[in-house]
């Protein structure tokens, strides 16, 4: 009896000390758990309850305003409207993605893509933009289904907005939604932010896009607002005024228009573009909104591509026009002088191979200041064939030719003067006597930009500055070299250009006007070597592809006012009578003619074709 007496008690004891076990073990456990939620996380639920209660908006910042020289708007901000999801108050998103998808049109797949993308950039509480620039229908839409779909609200965001759409979309460039690479790049960027892409858009980003700000709301468990404040103030980007003067700009393509080519209007003191055309463009607008698949292959895929800027990053042949730049070279080597003539019968040769001047029946007798009015390519043939293509190349270079001009727009091509080393390179054969002909009229391998050209002509006539061209108003005035010329070397150059319009047996003399100090100098550059069964044919019998691009370079004085106009037309024909009537329209906003009496018909290919 006293030994079941004990076992009882025994075991009364174990079952104690095994309930003291697990009381303690409880009450560690309780203590650890609270541990793990007031120390290790405690930070993290702290957060997440202010998050709860106060909840932080972007203020969006207006980007700058960009204006042409009179202050005219060329570039705006207009209100738009986003769709923004808040992932806290979704209870279950893919009801709600499929309910955006049904409303807006928008692929189901997209949507859900650039949701799950997006979602690791967006904090706790904050809104997430599921679709941008929507219009004011599907606003209305999301606004009377609110009550049921409480995750969703719309925001407001300035757009981007372009008055002259096409007439400055190789200038200003445009803005589209930023992608993957640009957010990652940029901690300041947001899901939803649009960048610039192209133009000025592009490089002057950072300072067009000013910087967010802040709110602060304090909200119920509901939701609901209850109080609001500003931490920090949205800063709207710097504005900008472009060298540029609309009506200017407009004169230039409205005479381009239905042809692909460029203007270039630059003052040659200052380097300050005052139009700047490449034709065809697009509409920057486009890209605002976000382009379609078939809008955007429609851009690619054109065979003028009107993507390219051309003035800048498109490199020609530039035709007679470098005989300007062969002139110099001779002058200052010494290998020419104004007395000296060459006999032109309109043939060269080469060993067995023959060149021919653009004059048939060949120009006569024909001195350095004959050959640039009246551009015989005889005269430079031989004059080349004695200079070389070391002096020749080494001259021009320095003449800014073959290396960007560092223009405040993006991608601008250097274009090529080619060398014996390079052709080694490039081609893996030596340099020829040939080729050193072909340069020598601005033919063969030799490529410029109009830009290029502008600004080797203004450097003419403003003391030998090579000045870094600029679109920007307010920049200040940068001589990035000199011409390797002389003052009288340089004033003869410009006074044969004057005389080209001045003479009637001129290239340009079309350009003439009364009071006006006029000079210019045409270009026809071949695009290949014509088949014997077009060479009888004028410019539009000739297949597209085929024609000769036609370039005119000039530059006017009046009194204190100076430009230099350059136009190229691709696949013009004849640089007097297809590049000339461009900058004649220039000439004519700038200088208008009284009357038009004195004015014969354009010249022919025939008669006149360089």
């Amino acid at each position: 009896m006293k030994q079941y007496r004990l076992d009882n008690q025994r075991t009364r004891q174990s079952h104690l000390w095994l309930v003291q076990v697990l009381v303690a073990g409880l009450f560690c456990l309780l203590s650890l758990r609270l541990w793990y939620l007031q120390v290790y996380k405690g930070e993290h639920f702290a957060r997440k309850a202010q998050d709860n209660r106060i909840r932080r908006h972007t203020v969006y910042a207006p980007r700058g305003l960009v204006v042409d020289r009179e202050g005219r708007f060329l570039a705006v901000n207009e209100p738009a409207y986003g769709l923004a999801i808040v992932r806290e108050n979704c209870s279950d998103f893919k009801k709600t993605l499929d309910y955006v998808a049904l409303v807006s049109g928008a692929p189901r797949e997209v949507l859900v893509g650039d949701f799950e993308k997006g979602r690791k950039r967006v904090r706790s509480f904050e809104k997430q933009i599921l679709l941008s620039n929507i219009p004011f229908s599907l606003l209305a839409k999301i606004e009377a289904d609110a009550i049921h779909w409480p995750e969703l609200q719309i925001v407001v965001q300035p757009r981007r907005h372009y008055t002259q759409s096409e007439l400055f979309s190789h200038v200003i460039g445009y803005v589209a939604q930023a992608n993957e690479d640009e957010l990652n790049a940029d901690p300041g960027l947001q899901l939803g932010d649009t960048v610039g892409k192209a133009g000025l858009e592009l490089i002057m980003e950072s300072r067009l896009r000013g910087s967010k700000g802040l709110k602060e709301e304090e909200v119920d468990a509901a939701g609901r607002c209850l109080n609001e404040r500003v931490i920090s103030s949205s800063e709207a980007g710097e504005n900008f005024r472009l060298s540029i003067d609309l009506d200017l700009q407009k004169s230039a393509a409205d005479r381009l228009k239905g042809q692909a080519g460029a203007v270039v209007v630059l003052e040659p003191r200052t380097g300050k573009v005052l139009a700047l055309v490449s034709q065809p463009g697009y509409d920057s607008n486009l890209f605002v909104g976000g382009l379609s698949d078939a809008q955007w292959n429609a851009l690619v895929s054109d065979p003028l591509h009107p993507l390219q800027n051309r003035p800048i990053q498109s490199a020609y042949p530039p035709g007679s026009v470098f005989k300007l730049v062969m002139a110099g070279c001779g002058m200052m080597n010494h290998f020419v002088s104004l007395s000296d003539q060459v006999y032109c019968t309109g043939v060269f040769k080469l060993g067995e191979r023959e060149f021919r001047c653009w004059k048939k029946g060949g120009h006569g007798a024909v001195d350095l200041r004959k050959s640039l009015v009246e551009s015989c390519d005889v005269y430079y043939y031989q004059l080349g064939k004695r200079m070389g293509i070391d002096t020749i190349s080494t001259f021009t270079k320095a003449c800014g030719f073959g290396a960007v001009t560092g223009i405040d727009l993006p991608s601008e091509r250097p274009g090529l003067v080619p060398d014996r080393a390079w052709k080694v390179r490039r081609h893996g054969e030596s340099w020829q006597g040939g080729d050193t002909i072909n340069m020598s009229i601005g033919q063969g391998m030799l490529l410029t930009t109009p830009l290029q050209v502008a600004r080797f002509v203004a450097a003419l006539i403003n003391g030998g500055h090579l000045i870094r061209p600029s679109v920007l108003a307010d920049s200040e005035v940068e001589i990035a070299g000199q011409l390797p010329m002389n003052e009288r070397t340089a004033a003869f150059i410009a006074e044969t250009m004057v005389q080209t319009v001045e003479l009637r047996q001129g290239t340009a003399w079309r350009l003439k006007r009364p009071g006006v100090r006029i000079g210019g100098k045409t270009g026809t550059a071949q695009v290949v070597r014509l088949m014997e069964k077009y060479e009888k044919k004028t410019t539009d019998e000739i297949p597209y592809k085929f024609r000769d691009h036609a370039w005119m370079a000039s530059f006017a004085q009046q009194d204190d006012d100076s430009y230099v106009i350059v136009a190229m037309v691709e696949h013009g024909g004849g640089g007097g009578a297809t590049a000339g009537p461009v900058v004649d329209a220039v000439y004519e906003h700038l200088f208008p003619r009284e009357s038009q009496d004195d004015l014969n018909a354009v010249p022919t290919r025939e008669s006149n074709p360089t």
